[in-house]
């Protein structure tokens, strides 16, 4: 079962074969429509039925509401009359001035869970070389839920080419991440002048990937490293199988970082610190138990997954301090 309902892409096809492909520098109109964003979140009264003796009775519950989409009328959930709706057009529209004069290219939008989760992926044009041409590119993540899984969330993140891993940029006090609770309303001017605090935060993420890359490390380092990251309390309670699950996870994970991980033969990755991250980023992103492809990069975008990875980052900088 796909996650993804709808979405629009330019370059290379994504990570489940789906969706519209568009030419780059399209306007943000056309990715609406093609990404399947062209329709608003709408609001209505919760109201129940009740059977009396001699009749049906419908009743109102004040303190929430249902959002449901304008095209389908499909529900969506039922929330709070406190909660702050952020629209499909909001999320695209975050990105206009970023485009249009910021030199960012949007790169993949749509929607996940019919309508429930919406998101947008730009490339910032910000991008590093590492020893052996192993290239990492600069994005920016806006997602947003209206089924109380996700606040809306602007975050820097990095892709490295030759695997397409993907890893949160965040730095001290998470810089490179912004959140927005739904009980807050979404002020993309002001998230976009806190991240602007952020956008230099990739020159710092860039001299740690080089550090990483230039500390070698032995196998039992690399074996000891895997089993603090992928350690069975990171694991959630319905993926355990007791120590057979953990064992089965470190050694898919030292498997990518001995040779079998798309590019651990690259001088910056072969036996370094650099190499142990992709080992973990590619085993969330690629190959780590899930229902779908869909559910894997859900859960390595906004989930577990990307727990793992943000923990296999800081326990790899401890290698380099």
């Amino acid at each position: 079962m796909h996650l993804v309902q709808t979405m629009a892409y330019i370059n290379e096809t994504p990570w489940h074969g789906l969706g519209n492909k568009l030419a780059p520098h399209q306007p943000l109109e056309v990715w609406a429509e093609r990404a399947g964003m062209n329709w608003r979140i709408e609001q209505a009264q919760v109201r129940f039925v009740t059977d009396g003796d001699d009749a049906t009775h419908i009743h109102a519950f004040a303190d929430q509401k249902v959002l449901y989409r304008s095209d389908t009328k499909a529900p969506l959930s039922v929330v709070s009359n406190r909660y702050q709706v952020v629209q499909p057009a909001e999320i695209l529209e975050f990105y206009r001035d970023l485009t249009e004069v910021g030199g960012y290219q949007l790169e993949t939008a749509g929607v996940l869970k019919d309508g429930k989760k919406l998101w947008a992926l730009a490339r910032t044009g910000q991008s590093v070389s590492l020893a052996g041409r192993d290239e990492v590119k600069g994005y920016l993540l806006l997602a947003t839920a209206c089924d109380g899984s996700l606040a809306t969330t602007a975050q820097f993140t990095s892709v490295r080419v030759v695997c397409n891993n993907t890893l949160a940029i965040a730095l001290g006090d998470n810089a490179g991440a912004v959140k927005v609770p739904h009980r807050s309303q979404f002020d993309a001017q002001a998230v976009k002048r806190q991240l602007g605090v952020a956008i230099s935060s990739w020159d710092g993420f860039m001299e740690r990937m080089k550090a990483l890359s230039q500390r070698k490390v032995t196998g039992y380092t690399a074996e000891k490293f895997l089993q603090r990251v992928l350690s069975n309390p990171v694991i959630p309670a319905a993926e355990r199988t007791g120590k057979v699950n953990n064992d089965r996870a470190i050694r898919a994970a030292l498997a990518l970082f001995n040779g079998r991980g798309m590019g651990s033969n690259l001088a910056s990755a072969e036996s370094t610190a650099w190499g142990l991250v992709n080992s973990v980023t590619e085993f969330v992103d690629h190959q780590r138990r899930a229902r779908s492809t869909d559910h894997r990069r859900d859960a390595a975008w906004f989930g577990q997954g990307a727990s793992i990875k943000q923990k296999a980052w800081e326990e790899a900088l401890k290698l380099v301090a």
